[in-house]
């Protein structure tokens, strides 16, 4: 997997603009609703889905598995934000709690076994009363149920980009235990589900 991202991001640089994802403005309003102010984004690749919680006055913590996509976070935005090189498989890397964690298109590239550590993992860097939030690829996606079947709902349809396709049972399944409250459809340049937790304790 880390070989994959770090030629990816080699290769295509800013692969998806400097624009913010929907689902990040979309969580960035929620946020601000909520008056987070601090954020850890797993997952971070060169930080567009990041600037605005900054711009809006939340401090951001990312953990990004490719070093290149690091340097194009630095770059495009300035060294003040802290990020975490290596995988969310291996958090936590701080012992800090955050009351806002925002993770986008990624726990769909996991197994389950990995999918539910991160959002375990998630969850228990989350304040009392802080929300994490998930965007995750859907069975409406035009790619679900082609290539090769790695398991139940799980394709590898590019070669090392293994994808669980997720419909409402499995978001339930996954999330019920973590605070689930609310999961709508959001259109990226996939059908996604934003997946919305509260730690209540």
């Amino acid at each position: 997997m880390t070989e994959f991202w770090e030629e990816a991001f080699k290769e295509k640089k800013e692969m998806w603009g400097l624009e913010p994802a929907k689902s990040a403005i979309l969580t960035k309003d929620f946020f601000v609703a909520h008056q987070i102010k601090n954020v850890l984004i797993p997952g971070i690749g060169y930080g567009r889905n990041a600037q605005i919680f900054i711009d809006s006055g939340m401090n951001v913590t990312g953990i990004e598995i490719s070093k290149t996509a690091i340097d194009l976070a630095h770059k495009n935005y300035g060294m003040d934000m802290i990020i975490y090189h290596g995988s969310v498989t291996d958090m936590p890397f701080d012992n800090k709690k955050y009351d806002g964690i925002f993770c986008y298109a990624l726990i769909h590239l996991l197994d389950k076994n990995d999918r539910m550590k991160l959002i375990s993992d998630c969850y228990k860097q989350l304040t009392k009363n802080g929300y994490m939030v998930f965007t995750a690829i859907t069975k409406n996606a035009p790619n679900f149920g082609k290539g090769k079947l790695i398991e139940k709902d799980r394709y590898e349809f590019h070669e090392g980009a293994k994808i669980f396709y997720y419909d409402q049972e499995s978001v339930k399944a996954e999330f019920n235990d973590f605070g689930l409250f609310e999961f709508n459809e959001v259109n990226e340049n996939q059908p996604m589900y934003l997946i919305k937790c509260k730690k209540n304790e």
